[in-house]
């Protein structure tokens, strides 16, 4: 973003009602190359700001129509000018008078007589903040706008993928059958581009589903379903994948919840899934399921390589992943689809991990349905 090599003058709205003073104040800062505006009361001060708003203001307390402390709360109460930061000076040197000047919502306060120096450099202190702060404002408004593109452009894009994709995944089904069964080496290359079509939808669908879920355009189909059920069908659509390590299922023999069946089933399938491949060969994975009062939870824990606490929130993110995450050639979209979801239906979703010592991931469930 380009700035302004000569930018325009702080322009400064000072209030006083004391002629002299105001006189003095506005004749300081012009000198300072300020555009300085002088008023003398808290009526013509509002009027002002109405008309003009400056980028500060140094405003007396003791004035006869509405003092300084109303004058300043009266500006914090409007949305349009309860950024500009307001500089108390005045006579009035006591504590309590300064703490109700902060409690208005002053930034600042000096007392008189005051030396120009010393709110010279406040003045600067403060205009300066001002404007770091309105340049973070512009830069999270320019961030926001290119995520929406980002993520715009990716809804378009993986629309447009998914149809091909199908006739794809279905054409791979086909050949499937027409491999005959005694060629070993055809058979795993058709298994091999089996599991990657199927990974290539589900990252697609998974891409669509997170944009409808956060624009509140997914419709969730809640019906009565049993959770240990959900986990065992996702069990078994994920075995062949988990080759020698060990798939095991404790907890509750029933869990009844009211979920989206299907949207639930591919959560399970997303944390399971991830779990085998940060697991070793020979190395074991736990699914279980616990009912409480008024919530049923599921946590799958593996033995992998765990990750590190800094990273817990992240990895539920848009895009967040791990190193090792990026190493397995995940999409980033995994475990936000899950969040995503999981809190769609009233729930909250977590990690329990550090390095070295596997990982715990969690989601919970209301047993019955939470208000929308």
């Amino acid at each position: 973003m380009s700035t302004d090599p000569h930018p325009p003058p702080a322009s400064i709205l000072v209030v006083d009602d004391t002629p002299a003073n105001l006189r003095l104040l506005a004749n300081m800062l012009r000198d300072g190359g300020y555009k300085v505006r002088p008023v003398s009361s808290g009526e013509m001060a509002l009027r002002v700001v109405e008309a003009t708003p400056p980028d500060l203001i140094l405003l007396d307390i003791t004035m006869p129509d509405i003092d300084g402390y109303e004058v300043c709360r009266r500006l914090k109460a409007d949305e349009r000018w309860r950024d500009i930061p307001v500089l108390f000076i005045s006579a009035l040197t006591d504590t309590a008078d300064k703490i109700r000047a902060f409690q208005a919502g002053g930034v600042d306060y000096v007392g008189k007589p005051f030396q120009f120096e010393e709110v010279d450099a406040r003045v600067r202190t403060h205009l300066e903040l001002r404007r770091k702060e309105l340049a973070l404002e512009a830069n999270l408004t320019r961030l926001k706008e290119l995520e929406l593109q980002r993520d715009t452009l990716t809804h378009m894009i993986a629309h447009d993928m998914r149809s091909p994709l199908l006739a794809l995944q279905l054409s791979v089904e086909l050949l499937a059958e027409l491999v005959p069964g005694h060629d070993p080496e055809a058979a795993t290359l058709v298994a091999a581009a089996r599991t990657g079509a199927a990974q290539v939808v589900e990252m697609v669908s998974q891409m669509l589903d997170v944009s409808r879920l956060e624009s509140g355009k997914m419709e969730l189909h809640r019906e009565p379903a049993d959770l240990v059920g959900i986990a065992r069908a996702a069990i078994d659509t994920l075995r062949p994948l988990a080759a020698a390590r060990t798939l095991a299922l404790a907890g509750a023999a029933t869990a009844p919840a009211a979920v989206d069946g299907d949207l639930i089933r591919r959560v399970v399938v997303n944390l399971v899934a991830n779990a085998i491949k940060f697991t070793a060969p020979s190395g074991a994975i736990r699914i279980e399921i616990v009912p409480t009062e008024g919530q049923v939870r599921l946590a799958v824990t593996d033995d992998g390589p765990g990750i590190p606490p800094e990273q817990h929130n992240r990895i539920f993110e848009k895009f967040g992943q791990t190193a090792a995450g990026a190493r397995q050639g995940g999409s980033g979209l995994g475990l936000a689809f899950c969040k995503m979801a999981v809190e769609a239906h009233g729930g909250g979703i977590g990690v329990e991990s550090a390095p070295g010592r596997g990982s715990t991931f969690w989601f919970s469930l209301p047993a019955s349905p939470a208000p929308t």
